[in-house]
């Protein structure tokens, strides 16, 4: 099967499908908004301080005679990033919005399908594949549906409750802006849908809230990146327990619970906290960077560097489709503090390989790290199976299991 992959802006997992189905032979075509490759233009601007992030768009060689570039939309919205041009950005209205250039590859995209020969099977990721998936489905095309995050319904109750538990960190949540259009689109896209592939079993179990009957649903974990050599475990008790969060700086991603627990151990922790702020106007986040060592961004090498010296990773979240950072820490040595409503319950035993907490509970963090303080040896106890658990999953297991899953599906045709 000839499989057309679309994704906006690319990541591990994206990359790590392209590779599935470039080294099977599988791929036909790869589309998305900006792509560096080796001699273009991409890569001579990506040597310009302010705009390495071009780098972060790095592609695979291999495929770069069947990728397809819409970067008009994806520029812009850098553009207006940069310059903190708002207007241009606003979620949905803006030209330049994250919803415009998911829109504009979608459109695209599904006007490069009419004309394909080829194509036998079209993988999208949400919010850009309902253009793609209805001319597919005119065509007899298979349409596989890649969903990243917790189906919206749960997440819009969740979202509906932190809004009452957590006014003061309400500003950090941006979910219940979505609007009604957006969200039709949503499920119209799993409807179509001849197979649902997620990463976990939490975002599995968040489709129950779906109204209606769909496609089979495939649990596709991620794999691990390559583990280190070089981790040391040095923690003895007599020096703060070096703690690192990664990720958006939102109350979704658990960083208040974060900021409380460790506001019981004082002198006896120290918190790095690597991430965005999703707004400037949230009070507790704002004073909780003051106290802690806050980094907003860093590359991906430098991230792996920092899990290494870490002692342990927290990231309770309180909604995750997978959470790579889990990971990353764990294959790094560095084990992590989770809850079960990550991908993180998949793979971590409680108290052998990392640390599953109640969602939303301050307490169960703070229970974690007090039994860390008093037993310091459990750092690398738990660090050491942690490595063990990253080295039997790989990324190559993942691309097995992805073509497996796509070759197992029947043609529509």
């Amino acid at each position: 099967m000839k499989i057309l992959l679309s994704h906006p802006t690319g990541n591990a997992n994206v990359r790590a499908a392209l590779k599935a189905f470039n080294e099977t032979n599988m791929l036909d075509s790869f589309h998305t908004s900006i792509a560096t490759f080796n001699d273009t233009i991409y890569e001579k601007l990506s040597l310009f301080k302010a705009l390495n992030d071009f780098n972060r768009r790095r592609f695979d060689e291999k495929i770069k005679t069947v990728t397809y570039t819409y970067p008009s939309k994806e520029l812009g919205r850098l553009i207006a990033s940069k310059f903190n041009l708002k207007y241009f950005i606003e979620h949905e209205k803006g030209n330049y919005s994250i919803d415009s250039v998911y829109n504009y590859i979608d459109y695209c995209v599904s006007k490069k399908l009419k004309k394909s020969e080829s194509v036998q099977g079209v993988y999208c990721y949400e919010d850009c594949a309902i253009n793609t998936f209805k001319i597919a489905k005119e065509r007899g095309i298979n349409c596989f549906y890649d969903l990243p995050s917790g189906y919206w319904r749960r997440g819009q109750k969740l979202l509906k409750e932190l809004h009452k538990t957590r006014p003061d960190w309400s500003n950090t949540l941006s979910g219940l802006k979505d609007s009604e259009a957006k969200l039709n689109r949503k499920d119209t896209e799993l409807l179509l849908a001849d197979q649902i592939i997620v990463a976990s079993s939490f975002t599995a179990q968040t489709l129950l809230d779906f109204p209606e009957k769909l496609s089979k649903i495939k649990v596709i974990p991620y794999g691990f990146p390559e583990t280190t050599t070089s981790k040391k475990y040095d923690y003895d008790g007599n020096r703060p327990l070096k703690l690192l969060f990664v990720g958006n700086l939102s109350l979704l991603k658990g960083i208040a619970n974060v900021l409380e627990a460790v506001e019981n151990f004082k002198e006896h922790v120290s918190l790095t906290i690597v991430g965005r702020k999703t707004t400037d106007d949230c009070k507790p986040l704002n004073e909780g960077l003051k106290k802690h060592h806050w980094i907003p961004s860093l590359n991906h090498a430098s991230i792996l560097e920092l899990m290494r010296n870490s002692d342990v990773l927290v990231f309770p979240s309180l909604s995750e489709g997978f959470g790579l950072v889990i990971t990353e820490a764990m294959s790094q040595g560095t084990p992590v503090i989770t809850t079960n409503s990550t991908g993180g319950k998949d793979f971590i035993v409680n108290n052998k390989n990392g640390w599953i907490v109640e969602t939303d509970s301050t307490n169960s963090i703070v229970s974690v790290i007090s039994e860390l303080l008093n037993t310091p040896d459990k750092v690398a106890c738990v660090g050491m199976e942690a490595i063990k658990t990253a080295s039997s999953r790989t990324w190559l297991d993942y691309q097995k299991d992805l073509v497996l899953s796509i070759e197992n599906i029947k043609s529509v045709n």
